[in-house]
């Protein structure tokens, strides 16, 4: 599996998770984006519930200070 890789650490933080959110609804199902992230996107975690219950799958391929790094792959 080939990951589309989305490095939000430099954005300004009220970009980040619409940036997310972007990468995520240009995905087709089974593709994946992995997130590097400055902290964990733990409410974004949280967001992904609210908005795709079901339809996502969050898995942590890296928790290093400053580099957090996330696989989001679109199940539906």
């Amino acid at each position: 599996m080939t990951d589309h890789e989305l490095d939000v650490r430099p954005l300004p933080r009220p970009g980040k998770h619409p940036a997310i959110f972007l990468a995520y609804d240009a995905l087709g199902v089974g593709e994946s984006i992995a997130v590097v992230n400055d902290h964990d996107p733990r409410h974004l975690r949280d967001e992904f519930e609210v908005e795709h219950p079901g339809g996502y799958a969050w898995e942590y391929l890296a928790r290093e200070r400053g580099a957090y790094r996330i696989r989001i792959t679109k199940l539906a």
